[in-house]
């Protein structure tokens, strides 16, 4: 599977799960947002928003939007005003007849005075004032991001040293742009988009056309969700992370297809460590992500730690004196920062008072060695899995009975390799694979938690 194919898959999945709450917006977002954003952008719209304004076509709307506001179009109106003995304006000798008879025939004083004004308020204009809105408020929440020298910035604004203060100085002291009103929190309406889509004036037609994409991108539409995966500057440097959302999402689906009268898929709240929740007939299977499985119960940790040092094999001495060696050495290492849980899947079944667990590793790559380095990794935390501070596999049995264990990679086209039934301990699946066995795998954890119960 290669990254287009997953840009597709992913396309879909977000249209399919996250836009219709299935899966929280929060994590999502979380997983596409750079590391040194703050927990605002963990927020699906605001993480759209910093997005788009990164895309090319907006940085270059901005550097020529001083130039195109000289000749934005404007509606000539009259407006007739009534005066007491002073005369503003061309005299509407007729109105003024009228009020005079209708108020004092005798009051030479009083005059009706016409004069001419330009109108901004048309839909054009609004369309382009919401457009400008958007990019002014956003380029203000990412300033401090904005000035900083980030790699996924300094090939769109900060290329050019003055955009965002330009951008700014625009929206606050322009003069065509404040005789603009603010747009009502419905509007620009659809007719007004088209309107601006079929002006003559190409700054009406970009910024329908920039702003409809941006709505598309906030509504879950599949091209612009691919848009924003594939041609932002700041989808994941490296496409494990992409591959880790197409496995989770792949586990979804699975858990989706188990629904039936007796289950029902909940809907997961904002905020939830949550990705996935099935329930019903007395139990419950709960997927996880970044290993935020009962945070506070389960955790992936050696007991080398716990063992006197003169019990340790030369192997476990190694590991010790490593860790220890380490924390004497930076001085300001924070302990509480570190976490004994692995980025890694977890598919937890819960029924009466049993629980059964099914840990998935990621590995993006189909090179024997890193496929190698996921099995060790995987089973390290099967057996070093604890609940609660107890291990939950104990001997003989430390990785669980064969399916508790998975590792998913790329496809492996270039070796043979064995069947799902013919492996030992743990599961491998390769990308192509996950919709045809997956399942399976998930079927014998629930098996095995009836079998147990």
């Amino acid at each position: 599977m290669n990254r287009q194919e997953l840009l597709d898959q992913l396309s879909e999945d977000i249209l399919a799960y996250v836009m219709h709450g299935d899966f929280p917006e929060t994590h999502f977002a979380r997983e596409l947002a750079p590391s040194e954003l703050d927990e605002r952008f963990h927020d699906y719209e605001m993480l759209v928003r910093l997005h788009f304004i990164l895309k090319p076509e907006v940085v270059d709307f901005v550097e020529t939007i001083p130039r195109s506001l000289r000749s934005i179009k404007t509606q000539t109106a009259t407006v007739s005003t009534e005066k007491r003995g002073v005369v503003d304006g061309r005299i509407n000798w007729s109105e003024t007849t009228q009020r005079r008879y209708a108020t004092n025939p005798g009051d030479r004083s009083l005059f009706v005075c016409d004069n001419r004004t330009e109108n901004y308020d048309i839909d054009e204009n609004v369309v382009l004032k919401r457009l400008l809105t958007v990019i002014y408020e956003t380029l203000s929440e990412c300033e401090q991001y904005l000035k900083r020298d980030y790699a996924w910035v300094n090939a769109r604004w900060k290329a050019q040293e003055d955009l965002v203060e330009r951008m700014q100085e625009t929206f606050d002291r322009n003069v065509h742009l404040t005789r603009i009103r603010r747009p009502e929190p419905y509007e620009p309406t659809e007719r007004m988009i088209q309107r601006a889509a079929e002006s003559r004036q190409a700054v009406y037609r970009d910024a329908a056309a920039i702003l409809t994409s941006y709505r598309d991108t906030l509504r879950g539409e599949s091209s612009a969700i691919r848009s924003l995966l594939e041609t932002t500057a700041i989808t994941p440097d490296d496409d494990e992370t992409l591959f880790e959302l197409f496995v989770l999402f792949r586990y979804i689906s699975v858990v989706e297809g188990l629904a039936n009268d007796r289950f029902t898929l909940r809907t997961i709240d904002r905020g939830s460590q949550e990705v996935a929740r099935l329930e019903g007939d007395g139990r419950s299977i709960v997927v996880y992500h970044d290993s935020a499985a009962r945070a506070e119960d389960i955790r992936f940790s050696s007991d080398v730690f716990d063992k006197p040092p003169e019990s340790l094999t030369r192997t476990e001495k190694i590991r010790y004196e490593a860790r220890r060696l380490r924390d004497r050495y930076f001085l300001d290492w924070d302990k509480q920062d570190r976490s004994d849980r692995p980025d890694v899947i977890v598919l937890e079944v819960e029924s009466d008072d049993n629980l059964e667990y099914l840990i998935t590793e990621v590995k993006y790559s189909s090179r024997k060695e890193t496929v190698e380095q996921g099995i060790e990794e995987l089973l390290g935390y099967l057996a070093f899995l604890r609940d609660d501070d107890d291990l939950v596999f104990e001997d003989p049995d430390i990785f669980g009975d064969g399916w508790n264990g998975v590792l998913v990679t790329r496809d492996i086209e270039t070796a043979e390799t064995a069947s799902l039934d013919e492996q030992e301990v743990i599961r491998i699946l390769q990308a192509s694979e996950l919709e045809s066995d997956l399942e399976q795998v998930v079927e014998n954890v629930l098996q095995e938690d009836l079998r147990t119960t």
